[in-house]
């Protein structure tokens, strides 16, 4: 291995440690801070605020940085137009069910799939498949359907799952058959539309892309949508974090807990704008299960809450315009509505 290469790599493995340190870091560093040196009660809602904040902000960002420089280092020598026209040979349905299944597979929250969604859009890859993954991302990964299986059982893991990779196959459907590719925000629209870009991919075939420029052309957009979204970032897990510090469980069950047909829809528009992850929230499936809520509310809530929430979509904000951004939240509103309905009115037990 020539002596230059070797210290490249030493240097990005080096850089990775570093990282990897710093993400493993910020669940006891959040946790002290805030009930050891901050003092706050464990059981205080603002201590669980700012744990939250402490915990999600650091590493949401640290995903971004990592996501984006990633996908960039592989797009240097992608050629994403061969990509597309593959899954247009094989069918966008098999393009859509690969969407949704990869994000069953990534453990990410809503706001931590945003930085793979803005990656996916600026590789080109279709919308309707990067949203299959937006939408499913968040509602599926494997501790929770190891944790849906021991505490509900597995009639309702598998109508957990399927629901979910349902609800990505439509938004990907829904997405393209509406060209809403179209209400992307400018700067990503030039990104995929960037001649520099096309003529690196057409060159990738002719000569080899070397160590030193996939790393410049990642680094320079990682810099780039860095810089455009960390703000929101903050401002996003801030809301985040006082929701889920001062809204209490209780409310829901007292004021959601019939079958009335106005509950579901309620239930949906209640949880959208809240945040957590579908871990988090499996507990609270059972709690609210147990508690008597009907089945379909309880889905319809709990996969609300985790496919959007209020900071999710002030990042996509970002990368969306308003069309986009009320057609990604009323698709979900309308779809989880539905399956609530659905399920309530099936004679199902748990």
């Amino acid at each position: 291995m020539p002596k230059e290469l070797f210290f490249r790599l030493a240097k990005a493995l080096a850089a990775f440690a570093l990282w990897l340190g710093a993400y493993l870091s910020i669940a006891p560093l959040a946790h002290w801070l805030t009930y050891g040196l901050f003092g706050f009660g464990q059981e205080s809602p603002l201590g669980h605020a700012v744990e939250f904040f402490l915990y999600d902000t650091p590493k949401i960002l640290l995903l971004l940085v990592l996501m984006v420089y990633a996908i960039g280092w592989m797009r240097a020598g992608l050629d994403t137009d061969r990509v597309r026209e593959y899954l247009k040979g094989k069918g966008r349905g098999i393009g859509y069910a690969l969407g949704a299944l990869f994000g069953a597979v990534t453990p990410f929250c809503s706001c931590s799939s945003v930085p793979l969604f803005i990656g996916f859009t600026t590789a080109r890859i279709p919308l309707g498949i990067t949203m299959a993954f937006l939408i499913t991302s968040p509602l599926i990964n494997e501790v929770a359907v190891v944790l849906l299986w021991g505490l509900l059982g597995w009639k309702f893991t598998f109508l957990y799952v399927g629901a979910g990779l349902a609800a990505g196959i439509l938004g990907g459907l829904l997405m393209d058959a509406l060209r809403a590719e179209r209400w992307l925000q400018p700067f990503l629209l030039e990104e995929m539309a960037r001649p520099a870009m096309r003529m690196l991919t057409m060159q990738a075939g002719r000569r080899r892309i070397t160590f030193e420029h996939r790393h410049r052309f990642a680094l320079g957009e990682t810099r780039n949508i860095f810089r455009r979204v960390w703000k929101w970032v903050i401002l996003g897990v801030a809301l985040g974090a006082g929701l889920h510090g001062f809204v209490p469980q209780e409310w829901f069950v007292q004021n959601l807990g019939t079958a009335r047909w106005w509950s579901v829809p309620l239930a949906v528009a209640v949880g959208i704008p809240l945040y957590t992850n579908v871990t988090g929230i499996v507990p609270v499936m059972e709690s609210l299960l147990l508690k008597g809520l009907p089945l379909g509310t309880t889905l319809a809530f709990c996969m609300s809450t985790v496919a959007a929430s209020l900071p999710e979509l002030l990042m996509l904000k970002q990368v969306m315009r308003t069309p986009l951004l009320a057609l990604f939240a009323g698709f979900l509103l309308v779809l989880f509505t539905l399956l609530g309905w659905l399920f309530n009115a099936l004679p199902l037990t748990i």
